[in-house]
């Protein structure tokens, strides 16, 4: 700091207001501060300013995944709307274990954040009571569809699975297969799977066949699995994909194959990702709001800074139904 104070011809105390983005200074010495400090290469010491505070302007994100491209954007939100606010997000992964999410939790929480971002409602009891303890803002995100710790923004995907069993009753088909991750890791696609059955009941329909997987989405495992299912039920007159990702996969391998998409067979899959502005036909989906979901989440770590208020805020946005071109118009 004495440095950055001599290079600019200011005090340090002024170098540290500048810095600390704290007391009134004047926009020509601001700049003349951060031009002395970004010239030197000074980088403020945060660890001991967040001995007196007991916080770091870090805000713990923890998601399931980086390969599943549902996350980036929810990244990407977040990290647009903290982009002014002096908060930086660091990213911690799970890989949808319960065990590894407690072990994140705890190392973020250890370095005192400003607030906590996590993916979902289901966390084992040690993770939840750390939540719980935190003394902090957290947000949990995507889902709505069970009682939160604080604050909750996502969708309902019980809610979602209905609209889209919905929509495939509404387009004549009645012979229906599902096809997704296994259910004990991805709550989210098991609450889909559950409101999708549920819509199926109300009109006398039941699943006909499903084929399951472990391990992260590819457009090879929606392959593989269209290929199985097919062989197996060739009966099936519509395919529900629990993502996008497998779903692309499998519209591709249908289409090879000669099916008649959608008038033999209709295809659907989840999440509204950016990777289906790029197939030979648009499969429908559903925009699962995923960069709104990052920044309402964002806004509401950035709204109570420091404050260990517990809000209760719960923000449920709507998915939007995008029947594309592998649904039958009626």
């Amino acid at each position: 700091m004495r440095d950055v104070s001599e290079a600019s011809g200011v005090s340090e105390m002024t170098v540290s207001r500048v810095l600390r983005n704290r007391g009134d200074v004047s926009e020509a010495t601001r700049e003349k501060v951060l031009e002395a400090a970004r010239t030197l290469g000074y980088v403020p010491n945060k660890i001991a300013g967040a001995l007196a505070s007991q916080r770091v302007n870090l805000v713990g994100v923890i998601i399931p995944s980086l390969s599943n491209l549902v996350f980036p954007e929810v990244l990407s939100g977040i990290s647009a709307e903290l982009e002014d606010t002096g908060l930086q997000p660091v990213v911690g992964v799970t890989n949808y274990r319960p065990d590894k999410e407690e072990a994140v939790l705890y190392e973020m929480l250890s370095w005192r954040p400003s607030g906590v971002i996590i993916a979902g409602l289901e966390h084992t009891e040690a993770a939840r009571a750390m939540l719980e303890n935190a003394g902090v803002p957290v947000v949990e995100i995507m889902d709505v569809d069970g009682e939160g710790v604080d604050s909750v923004v996502g969708i309902s995907h019980r809610r979602a699975g209905r609209h889209m069993a919905e929509a495939i009753i509404a387009a004549g088909y009645r012979k229906i297969g599902f096809l997704g991750t296994k259910m004990p890791e991805d709550h989210r696609a098991r609450k889909r799977f559950e409101g999708f059955s549920e819509g199926l009941a109300a009109a006398g329909l039941t699943v006909n066949d499903t084929e399951f997987y472990s391990g992260g989405s590819a457009l090879l495992k929606g392959r593989e699995m269209t290929q199985a299912i097919l062989a197996r039920s060739p009966e099936l007159d519509f395919l529900y994909y629990s993502n996008d990702m497998i779903g692309a996969g499998g519209l591709l391998w249908c289409l090879e194959n000669g099916y008649d998409v959608p008038e033999r067979l209709g295809l659907a899959g989840f999440n509204g990702v950016d990777l289906l502005e790029g197939l030979p036909r648009r499969l429908a989906t559903m925009d699962a709001c995923r960069r709104e979901i990052g920044r309402k989440a964002a806004e509401i770590i950035a709204g109570r800074p420091h404050s260990g208020m517990i809000g209760g805020e719960v923000i449920e946005l709507e998915p939007v139904l995008q029947l594309g071109d592998t649904i039958r118009r009626r």
